[in-house]
């Protein structure tokens, strides 16, 4: 175990299993306050990593999360919910985690030390140039996340990264290093907690911009939204009531009838 990594470094709380449920749920929370302070350090990286993106992603490039464990995971639910959420196809955004979709319930021993998977893993979508790979580790130093981001920079694609440890491995891999130093967590080297937190946020934040600048963001609605639920038709329908200024009853017949809100405002005729 490297100890001068942070999220390895040992908890600033002892003798936890004697403590109140009250004095562990305050104490969680004291930590997680430290996340936002930590992103918001590392915003100028994540801008300049998203004006990067921009112009592939807006061609034919697609975005590869790649990562194992915690990481691998929150990887693939951002990428699984911007289909639903802004109409993109299923293979704009995909999230790839050491050991398969098998991984994502239960963990696969060793996958995470294979440096030469996480590349043979990228191949199988026939990555090329157009793309872009964001690592991403706690750690930084997972062997299937560097060995992915180092395949990548040869091949002249794009990397990224996102990890809670300044001096992590896999930075030396990535054109645009993320790293969001949220501190030693609440349960020694438990990384679900304080990184898991972070990652997930600056996932959010990632992908989120990047869909509003590719267009599927008009004011603040999602107007490109899958209406695959009846909670989503309702929403839809009253976007389009608001923005065309009609009830909601011809509203929600606009949108069934033209399958999107997008579609519903720009062929409405009075």
């Amino acid at each position: 175990m490297n100890l001068h990594l942070t999220t390895e470094s040992d908890s600033g709380y002892q003798n936890l299993e004697s403590e109140s449920f009250l004095n562990i749920l305050k104490w969680m929370n004291q930590e997680d306050a430290k996340v936002h302070l930590a992103i918001e350090k590392c915003i100028p990286q994540i801008e300049k990593f998203v004006e990067a993106a921009l112009p592939l992603l807006s061609n034919k490039g697609r975005l590869f999360y790649i990562g194992s464990g915690t990481s691998g995971r929150l990887g693939v639910v951002d990428a699984s919910e911007l289909p639903p959420t802004f109409g993109v196809a299923f293979d704009k955004v995909i999230g790839i985690i050491a050991g398969g979709d098998t991984a994502i319930r239960k963990a696969v021993e060793g996958a995470e030390d294979d440096i030469s998977q996480g590349w043979e893993d990228l191949k199988k979508w026939n990555i090329n140039s157009n793309d872009i790979v964001i690592g991403i580790a706690a750690s930084g130093r997972t062997p299937y996340v560097i060995g992915a981001l180092k395949n990548a920079q040869e091949n002249n694609i794009l990397t990224a990264c996102i990890t809670c440890n300044l001096n992590a491995e896999m930075i030396a891999y990535s054109n645009f290093p993320i790293i969001a130093e949220v501190g030693p967590e609440f349960i020694s080297g438990s990384t679900r907690l304080k990184a898991g937190t972070s990652q997930k946020l600056i996932l959010n934040m990632i992908s989120t911009s990047l869909m509003i600048k590719m267009g599927h963001v008009k004011g603040n609605k999602m107007v490109d939204m899958q209406l695959t639920n009846k909670k989503l038709v309702a929403r839809g329908a009253k976007m389009i009531a608001e923005q065309l200024n009609l009830n909601l009853e011809h509203a929600e017949k606009l949108l069934i009838n033209f399958g999107s809100v997008r579609n519903a405002i720009e062929n409405y005729k009075p």
